[in-house]
């Protein structure tokens, strides 16, 4: 279904602070809402946003004046319909489409895939998010993702455990052991979580997979958005 508008809190330059693409000048795009409930989301709570039609988005984008062009959330992928006509004249216009998304809407991803360049897609552990596990969903999604650059991220805390990690990796490895898997301690309120445990976790799911790292949301300690 095609929607001529999107809710989007804000469009904005900053580096990112998170993945791959680490310290990367990027225009972020980010949408309002989400699927899900996480415990340690920061954007729950935002209830303001402007409604964009598709012109109006893709003239702010330009505006930014850089190459890559971040969206994010809340769960962008809840706007596939708006993104489905707004993507194409991105691309027509040289910019590189990097998707953050919780990856629960494999259906939605679908849709847009032919016009994303990098995927960068949550496991989220049940034990760090207080909610229900994903495990199928996500290893359907991941699947999905491959014919793109992606890349996995999960975000640990203090109560995140080991079987959730092992749980994570064994999702990854059965689709390719070679695709980045990133632990991210939780942020509260711009500190980064000392997690008790974070070298065994490290160590299992290095034993498993080819690129594990540990990464910080690097925007949130220096200060940015």
């Amino acid at each position: 279904m095609v929607m001529k508008s999107a809710k989007i809190v804000e469009v904005f330059s900053s580096i990112q602070g998170e993945g791959v693409c680490l310290g990367q000048q990027q225009t972020f795009v980010r949408f309002y809402g989400c699927n899900l409930r996480c415990g340690f989301c920061d954007e729950a709570g935002k209830n303001k946003f402007k409604e964009y039609s598709g012109k109006e988005l893709v003239k702010a984008i330009i505006k930014k004046n850089n190459r890559v062009v971040s969206l994010t959330g809340g769960e962008p992928l809840l706007y596939a319909g708006f993104l489905k006509e707004v993507l194409p004249e991105l691309k027509k216009k040289g910019f590189i489409i990097y998707l953050e998304t919780n990856g629960t809407l494999k259906n939605k991803l679908l849709e847009i895939v032919g016009f994303l360049d990098i995927i960068s897609m949550d496991i989220k552990l049940p034990s760090s998010t207080g909610g229900k596990a994903f495990w199928k969903v996500h290893s359907d999604f991941l699947k999905a993702s491959t014919r793109k650059k992606v890349f996995v991220k999960s975000v640990i805390t203090n109560r995140t455990t080991l079987s959730d990690i092992k749980k994570a990796v064994s999702v990854i490895e059965k689709v390719n052991k070679a695709v980045f898997f990133i632990l991210q301690p939780a942020t509260n309120d711009d500190r980064v979580q000392k997690i008790k445990h974070i070298q065994k976790f490290l160590s299992v799911s290095s034993s498993r997979l080819d690129n594990v790292r540990l990464m910080p949301q690097v925007h949130k300690i220096l200060g940015v958005r």
